[in-house]
């Protein structure tokens, strides 16, 4: 398996994981620093880390100063997302992203949305501008 999806490059890596999928705005402010666990009550993601995984979600929301607060105390505390793609990009969470150098992209095919589950694990290569679907999640 190897289905191939173009996106465009905001922060530059490359990274291969399992996809987080998230219908709602995030908050990062809104995760558990030492787990990386979402506390916001209703959201889709409530009680689920972001750890490790590589978060496909609608975008950001809340001020800067706090959504730029909860991503820089999640990555001292090594449970930051290790990739990021995201529909709607706003400033904030561009400059995050640049900044703690984790890669980050959007303009995703929309194929992609329509083939992606969570716990499928894929590859993003923002230096060619794909991400690759690697493996199906297995369900237990």
């Amino acid at each position: 398996m190897n289905e191939t999806f173009s996106c465009r490059e905001i922060s530059r890596g490359i990274v291969e994981g399992e996809v987080l999928l998230s219908q709602d705005q995030i908050l990062f402010y809104h995760a558990d620093p030492a787990t990386g666990v979402i506390t916001e009550r209703g959201h889709c993601l409530e009680g689920i880390s972001v750890k490790g995984k590589i978060l496909v979600f609608p975008g950001g929301k809340g001020s800067s100063v706090v959504q730029m607060d909860g991503m820089y105390k999640l990555e001292q505390h090594g449970t930051a997302p290790l990739g990021l793609i995201v529909r709607e990009p706003d400033t904030v969470l561009v400059s995050s992203a640049i900044i703690m150098e984790l890669p980050m992209v959007d303009r995703v095919e929309e194929s992609f949305y329509d083939t992606i589950q969570n716990g499928d694990r894929i590859r993003i290569d923002t230096e060619h501008q794909v991400i690759q679907l690697l493996e199906r999640r297995r369900d237990l």
